[in-house]
């Protein structure tokens, strides 16, 4: 399964932390939980007949910036900021209580965790500065936090290119020039390479990367503002911005992508968290449908989580007051039928505009013409043949 949470894009088209992380094969997740300052930790099971939540509370509440991230042991690690330094622990229950194990700190000014790696073992956090950015391994290392590559530039951003947690992509600038995603590679002591230049002068992020079928979902100023696009890794064809994933007045950012698609990147279901001035509802879309279906999403859902099943079912978790550990079930785009919801929560509404498929790669006629590819096969990643 591809699993990611993603909150809303800021103006530069990065994304902000999570508050709700599942991990990648979808087994367990974490969130901070609980009203006003009184926050504490939350494991949430996911892999039984139902979900369950089990908290993990310590003997004073966690501050609001903490962070949480689920392993595949079933643990949480948390980093908390203290006294100015970036301290991690291992939670977990211990009969009525929480158990704890520290694992060390991180002097930074800036810090962040890394999406779950795809081995559900190890986990990384991000420190960026002026002139080079940090990736630290804080879990699954022999002892402590572990400085694991410094990367030439200013980066932000994460996600992950392969099944393995060897390759990491990140978004990078130098000085004040565009942003650039590149590939690094943790095995190589962080090796760089090129991983998307659209045009010499835009601001290219990669949102999401799906390594089964090689999909790409990135944003890009390349048309002349921010558009959401979408390659194929490896491929020689160019990106293409469709114009049902432009919305008036809306941030639309893609959040789960459906894996087990081997060679087949345009039939991947996508879900997308659409937010504007009415609230923050579902977008699905295939690339090879043209076509953005909205929803109204299950009440309590904790916005911008979900993933998606190699059936391509997505399950979107959610936290009511009758029911506090949910997950809402909708079948992928079905082209030209809106999909049904399988729990009767989320209901199929009209969407907010209409909807203009046009052909690929779409936009206005001022739009320029995108001549270069996702240059991916500069990158070290062998072993596939996308398709064209």
């Amino acid at each position: 399964m591809t699993a990611c949470a993603i909150e809303t894009a800021t103006e530069d088209g990065t994304v902000g932390s999570p508050g709700f992380t599942m991990t990648t094969d979808g087994t367990y997740a974490a969130r901070l939980a609980g009203d006003g300052d009184a926050l504490f930790p939350e494991r949430w099971t996911l892999d039984g007949p139902e979900p369950y939540a089990v908290p993990l509370p310590l003997g004073q509440p966690e501050e609001r910036d903490a962070e949480v991230l689920p392993l595949a042991d079933g643990r949480v690690l948390i980093r908390r900021r203290v006294a100015g330094r970036h301290a991690f622990s291992l939670l977990y229950p211990t009969g009525p209580g929480t158990g704890e194990l520290p694992l060390g700190w991180i002097e930074s000014a800036q810090l962040t965790l890394l999406p779950p790696s795809p081995d559900g073992v190890c986990a990384y956090a991000l420190a960026p500065g002026a002139k080079s950015s940090s990736i630290w391994l804080v879990a699954g290392g022999a002892y402590g936090p572990e400085h694991v590559a410094e990367v030439p530039g200013r980066c932000s951003g994460g996600v992950w290119l392969d099944g393995t947690g060897r390759m990491l992509a990140l978004d990078r600038q130098w000085d004040e020039g565009p942003v650039k995603a590149v590939a690094i590679d943790l095995e190589r002591g962080g090796e760089v390479t090129p991983l998307l230049q659209i045009t010499e002068e835009s601001d290219d992020r990669l949102l999401l990367a799906e390594p089964d079928s090689g999909l790409l979902l990135i944003r890009s100023n390349a048309p002349g503002h921010g558009r959401l696009g979408w390659g194929v890794l490896g491929s020689l064809r160019p990106v293409r911005f469709p114009e049902c994933l432009r919305l008036a007045d809306c941030a639309v950012t893609p959040f789960a992508v459906q894996p087990g698609q081997a060679l087949m990147p345009e039939s991947c279901a996508v879900a997308l968290r659409i937010d504007g001035a009415a609230g923050s509802w579902l977008g699905l879309w295939r690339p090879s449908g043209r076509r953005l279906h909205q929803l109204a999403a299950p009440d309590g859902w904790l916005a911008g989580a979900g993933l998606w099943s190699r059936e391509g079912v997505l399950q979107l978790p959610y936290a009511t007051g009758a029911v506090p550990c949910g997950v809402a079930r909708i079948d992928g785009p079905a082209d030209p039928f809106v999909p049904d919801v399988t729990d009767g929560r989320a209901v199929v509404t009209e969407p907010a505009q209409a909807e203009r498929a046009g052909e690929e790669p779409s936009g206005d006629v001022e739009t320029p013409v995108v001549c270069r590819p996702v240059p991916l096969q500069q990158a070290p990643l062998t072993g596939r043949t996308a398709p064209d």
